[in-house]
């Protein structure tokens, strides 16, 4: 049987969801898909960028990633809307609900963007192509928002044909379409290939997708070594990757902030650390899973950055553990300059039934700390995060539980707002 996968991407997708609940819940009048506007951090906690821009706003060179002051230098008159990342978040739910109704086979990529098999399924509802249509209509119909549907033989030339003209349509890329629409395309448009990976490109006098699909796959491996053959395949088309119904396992949890002001003493950064590694363990625990290895990332104020890592003697989910670790890993690297973002990640992730190796030098009760972490995740899972704070944050600016997705960008205060 051949394959039919279809990748579907939600338009604008926090400004599709934040238009479209303004319009239908807070009565709205204008549409922000519209007009110049744009979703955007709050530049008082520098998390000022960009998130999501319109069409409109598009059109004036406003990008993804780029700072607020940058995108209201190049429109003055751009609206910008705060994020409200759980209302995105039902959003998202509400689409991967759709898509299952068409196959059993989808998986979820990122918050807006899912693959589905149809292979098995799509003779049920028409052509491939007729399916895509009663796909995106639907989705426009019951939720309000638009979306592009990708089609092909695998997942690669799906997300590369959903990426073909926006917004709200279907397109198909089966391999003997590959020359006609993808060759033609700048090298930096295909998957797998960011901003360095292109320079070099362009460097080696490789423009264009096609130019990179006849070059000499050994040559490519000379020049960029494994990522050179991996996408001189993506640039023939080939992708052997199936569509996952269930996630892969984790490979590594980890968690990281901004701070709202630059951090320039140790005890401060140890409140930090704390925070962070109480979302990474409670995460972990979540999971049921092991961290062997733990890392510390720093970016200092002039946004230069340095990471530490170290081996743990046992596997662990213990926040104290996590913590003693990440600042002992601190005070290791740090060199005494502001410090504007912190991080603490873990590796060699293992799961199932954990057996600690004992040490004469143990001086902590791991079965006691096991109970207390316990007892803390099912009082906040109960009652919500805050019911359960430290001690060390009572009256500090520092979230207890930071990281992610912060708590001012779960949710929006609309009453506080001009909604027009």
């Amino acid at each position: 049987m051949n394959k039919i996968i279809f990748h579907i991407d939600v338009n604008s997708a926090f400004l599709s969801w934040e238009a479209v609940y303004r319009l239908a819940h807070k009565g709205g009048k204008q549409d922000l898909r519209m007009i110049p506007s744009a979703v955007g951090g709050d530049a008082a906690l520098r998390h000022g960028i960009i998130l999501a821009k319109s069409v409109p706003a598009k059109k004036y060179g406003i990008k993804t990633g780029e700072a607020l002051w940058e995108a209201k230098v190049k429109c003055p008159g751009l609206v910008l809307v705060p994020p409200n990342y759980g209302m995105y978040e039902r959003c998202s739910a509400a689409f991967m609900e759709i898509l299952r109704d068409y196959s059993d086979a989808v998986e979820q990529y990122s918050i807006d963007e899912a693959f589905v098999d149809m292979s098995g399924s799509c003779h049920l509802f028409g052509t491939p192509q007729e399916t895509g249509r009663q796909i995106k209509e639907r989705i426009y119909e019951t939720l309000g928002f638009t979306v592009n549907v990708g089609i092909s033989s695998n997942k690669l030339l799906a997300k590369m044909a959903s990426d073909f003209q926006k917004p709200d349509r279907v397109h198909t890329l089966y391999p003997e379409e590959i020359r006609e629409k993808m060759w033609p395309l700048p090298v930096s448009d295909l998957f797998f290939v960011g901003r360095a990976t292109a320079k070099k490109l362009f460097s080696a006098g490789i423009r264009t997708i096609g130019q990179l699909a006849a070059a000499d796959p050994k040559w490519l491996k000379g020049l960029l070594k494994k990522h050179g053959e991996v996408i001189w395949g993506f640039a023939n088309g080939v992708d052997l990757s199936p569509v996952f119904m269930e996630p892969e396992a984790n490979k590594g949890y980890g968690n990281s902030t901004t701070t709202s002001a630059d951090v320039t003493d140790a005890e401060t950064a140890d409140k930090v650390l704390l925070a962070l590694c109480e979302t990474v363990g409670a995460r972990l625990r979540m999971d049921q899973a092991r961290a062997k290895v733990v890392s510390v990332g720093i970016r200092y104020s002039d946004f230069s950055y340095v990471s530490h890592q170290r081996i743990l003697y046992n596997a662990t989910d213990l926040t104290a553990e996590l913590y003693k670790a990440a600042a002992e890993l601190f005070r290791e690297v740090w060199n005494g300059r502001p410090v504007r973002h912190l991080g603490v990640h873990t590796a060699r992730i293992s799961g199932g039934e954990s057996y600690r190796q004992l040490s004469l030098f143990d001086e902590a009760d791991y079965e006691k700390l096991s109970r207390l972490d316990k007892t803390i995740d099912d009082i906040r899972d109960c009652f919500g995060m805050d019911a359960v704070k430290r001690a060390v944050f009572l009256g500090q600016a520092i979230d207890h539980m930071s990281g992610g997705i912060s708590r001012e960008k779960r949710t929006v205060d609309y009453d506080k707002l001009e909604i027009q």
